[in-house]
């Protein structure tokens, strides 16, 4: 019996080393609805539900498996819920994102993990490529950089990019996700057809890169925003880091 004890406690220790804390706060004045995505290639995924209320000055805290691979997490507001099709946390599949296709509905700000990637390295970023609905912030406990886009876009939104709902705008779209250039297929804006590298598109062509990016400039604003070295973090996967998404931080 001894023995069978000492096997479980060692399960025990084994199962919780292989996973991080991952905390997420809202430290907006409103209930939001945070969602969650998992890609589906990846080996794990998160013990938390994929969608859930968040009410002001709420948070909650779960398990995040170590092989955690392209995860996202994002929040719609009761405003834009009101012009979303797709349900309470603005993906596919309702209150609880689907498993397939259950990624945000842009223009949201969105948090992105991938663990344990190449050079035994976490990445992470706050993403705008879409678009932005919501300040937020990505910390953590082992002192690697902040992720973050603490300003809020939707009020000074460009008209061209905004997002409008019944109290105002719920929302600042990327110059790609609107569509300025008319043709997504081949766009500066969208780094697409012939504007596809690095070299044919720089952030130069890409409309309201500036504004963005000046804004918060933590945070990932195009396709290749890697070439402005504040867009992707990253930290060591052996310092095992627990973090933080903080919404309104």
């Amino acid at each position: 019996m001894k023995g069978l004890l000492s096997a479980v406690s060692l399960a025990t220790v084994l199962a919780s080393a292989s996973a991080r804390t991952w905390t997420v706060k809202n430290n907006c004045a409103f209930t939001i609805w945070p969602g969650m995505f998992t890609d589906p290639s990846s080996p794990s995924k998160p013990s938390q539900a994929t969608g859930w209320e968040a009410p002001a000055g709420s948070q909650v805290t779960f398990d995040v498996p170590n092989d955690w691979k392209s995860g996202r997490i994002w929040a719609s507001t009761f405003t834009s819920l009101l012009h979303s099709p797709t349900g309470l946390s603005g993906c596919n599949g309702g209150l609880e994102c689907a498993a397939e296709g259950g990624t945000g509905v842009p223009p949201a700000s969105v948090a992105e993990w991938t663990l344990q990637g190449d050079q035994n390295l976490d990445y992470y970023d706050v993403s705008l490529v879409d678009g932005s609905n919501l300040p937020m912030s990505i910390t953590n406990n082992v002192g690697c950089n902040v992720a973050d886009c603490p300003a809020d876009l939707n009020a000074n939104c460009p008209t061209e990019l905004a997002q409008s709902g019944s109290n105002g705008v719920v929302g600042c779209k990327s110059a790609c996700f609107a569509n300025l250039d008319g043709n997504q297929q081949d766009s500066a804006n969208c780094c697409s057809g012939s504007h596809s590298t690095p070299d044919t598109c720089p952030p130069s062509g890409v409309q309201f890169y500036d504004y963005f990016k000046k804004a918060c400039p933590n945070s990932y604003v195009y396709a290749y925003d890697e070439s402005s070295k504040t867009a992707l973090w990253t930290c060591d996967s052996g310092k095992n880091a627990d973090y933080t998404l903080t919404f309104c931080p």
